[in-house]
């Protein structure tokens, strides 16, 4: 017996490119990571969000994001410390801390990429929003009676993660791009307004409750 019939992948696959198309923190996220540091920069800002979201659908089959729902304690922690960590970037951004290209075609130290990454990963592994949107999208798409549960939530969520980078390929070509015509005169003012961006999505996030 297949994991999935054809039906359900495609209705997955719809869900999923409406999904990743609407405007969230993740696409800020890479939008001013490809302004900074043009299109390498942006897709592996994109890379970053998408292992996170595998690790949003491997905790989802493992009952992890469970947790977060029935435990108000487990939510809170993962909920503070997601939003510290927005509001940490977001100072970060607007003091400068940021290392720049020194040109728009120049490009950006494999430090600041590896950081990129790694900031993106824990970026969407700490929102426990992320977590409980799995926990309620996901199982839509799984059939227990066909067995490997674990499995079909890895597999969805590698689809979802594949939709997604294509949407972060376009979103990082495009800012690469439009990064070249207005570099130098704005490009401080986009950091700061990435800082205040990122400041308010930590805020944001601090204040919500679970519901």
């Amino acid at each position: 017996m297949t994991l999935f019939d054809a039906q359900t992948l495609l209705a997955f696959l719809a869900a999923a490119v409406v999904l990743v198309i609407l405007p969230g923190p993740g696409t800020a996220w890479i939008v001013a990571q490809a302004f900074a540091g043009g299109v390498r920069r942006g897709l592996l800002a994109g890379l970053g969000l998408e292992v996170a979201t595998l690790l949003h659908a491997l905790a989802a089959g493992l009952g992890l994001s469970a947790l977060l729902a029935t435990s108000a304690l487990a939510y809170e922690v993962v909920k503070y410390l997601g939003a510290a960590y927005l509001v940490w970037l977001g100072i970060k951004a607007w003091r400068g801390g940021e290392p720049q290209a020194a040109s728009p075609d120049a490009p950006v130290p494999d430090a600041s990429g590896r950081r990129v990454f790694l900031r993106s990963v824990l970026t969407g592994v700490l929102n426990p929003k992320v977590a409980l949107f799995f926990l309620a999208f996901l199982p839509q798409f799984v059939h227990p009676e066909r067995g490997w549960v674990w499995l079909q939530f890895m597999v969805l969520g590698a689809l979802l993660a594949v939709v997604g980078f294509c949407n972060d390929l376009v979103l990082s070509l495009v800012v690469g791009r439009f990064r070249r015509r207005i570099a130098g005169g704005g490009g401080r003012w986009m950091q700061r307004a990435t800082g205040g961006l990122f400041i308010g999505l930590g805020l944001r996030l601090a204040t919500q409750s679970r519901g």
